[in-house]
């Protein structure tokens, strides 16, 4: 009768645990439940990138675990992992070669190099170009030879396919790669010819633990002078419009707007780079910044609601600190079968 009374109070254990890992199923003799039988349980780590500076910029290191606390829509969450910020990046970085590019596409790649060669050893980089259509020159490695031979194939071409760039490296590339991940895209952000739409490429940044850094630079200039100059050959333009018929002031706004909202979103930054002395800056800027990043992970307690946006907030218990992290995240829980967890349950006991 004990050793039946603890077997009972095992298996009501096991599955009221949340975070129980099923093994792998063996036959069973009884009649499977049916297969829509399955359990939302919160089985994926929601992870957190976090940088922590003081009163002056300047991140501050050697914090503990114990002194930070991190809330979920204000609800107070256990920290489950901690990382300190001597941990290596996989870094997705997206160029516009595009026919609207204001810099050369020598000045890019020379950016681009630069960049690369600032990242710590066991960083990694995939290298993406995009114009009208998205190319992945590199897929992700830390040897900088292989990215430098690949900087040096990407060409320019007509059309900005900024929303298909950002959401297909999100989705379908970095969806794939565990670890700390960061996206850094450099773009005057106008797109012209995506299949995916704004609201998409924003909802594959939320929906990632990645970091996304923008850096814009506006080409509102160059292109009204472009479309402008039939003037001078005597023809009339009543105004300046892009592709699909919006004005120019009317997409550079709203071309901004969004990449400011995905890098606070997602605990980057944004950056506006209108000569090359400054592209190079900001790149120096983002490779140091990925070098000062804690990474806080956690289980949601609020196991309901899948797909639905969450808020977070990121505490630390430091004299005069500024916290700097994502703000946002879009719940999406890992399902199992209930059969698996009686399944996982049984073969405890089987000789």
């Amino acid at each position: 009768m004990k050793r039946i009374a603890f077997v009972c109070l095992l298996c009501s254990l096991l599955f009221a645990a949340p975070h129980a890992r099923a093994q792998q199923p063996k036959p069973s003799p009884a009649t499977p439940p049916a297969e829509d039988e399955v359990e939302t349980v919160s089985t994926t780590l929601v992870t957190v990138p976090v940088r922590v500076s003081d009163r002056g910029g300047r991140f501050i290191t050697d914090l503990t675990r114990a002194q930070f606390r991190i809330f979920e829509d204000n609800v107070e969450q256990e920290i489950s992992f901690f990382e300190t910020a001597d941990k290596p990046f996989t870094v997705a970085l997206l160029l516009d070669m595009s026919d609207s590019a204001r810099f050369k596409r020598e000045d890019i790649q020379a950016a681009a190099r630069a960049f690369v060669a600032q990242l710590r050893e066991g960083d990694r980089v995939m290298l993406v170009a995009f114009d009208k259509n998205v190319s992945v020159l590199s897929e992700a490695t830390g040897d900088r030879r292989v990215l430098f031979e690949a900087i040096s194939r990407a060409r320019s071409g007509g059309g900005t396919s900024f929303y298909d760039a950002l959401e297909e490296t999100i989705s379908r590339r970095l969806s794939r790669i565990s670890g700390r991940k960061a996206v850094v895209i450099l773009s005057d952000g106008v797109d012209t010819t995506s299949r995916a739409t704004l609201d998409a490429a924003g909802r594959a940044a939320d929906a990632s633990d990645a970091l996304v850094y923008t850096v814009q630079y506006d080409t509102i200039d160059d292109a009204s002078k472009a479309q402008l100059d039939p003037i001078s050959r005597g023809q009339i333009v009543t105004d300046v419009v892009t592709p699909r018929g919006e004005t120019l002031s009317a997409a550079y706004k709203r071309a901004t707007a969004f990449m400011r909202l995905v890098a606070d979103r997602t605990g980057g930054r944004y950056y506006m780079a209108d000569n090359t002395t400054r592209l190079a800056e900001s790149f120096a800027r983002i490779a140091a910044e990925l070098r000062e990043q804690y990474s806080l992970g956690y289980y949601p307690k609020n196991r309901a609601g899948e797909g639905r946006q969450r808020k977070i907030k990121v505490t630390v218990d430091a004299p005069g600190a500024s916290v700097h992290a994502r703000a946002h995240y879009v719940f999406k829980p890992r399902r199992i079968a209930r059969r698996e967890q009686r399944d996982a349950v049984a073969s405890l006991f089987d000789d």
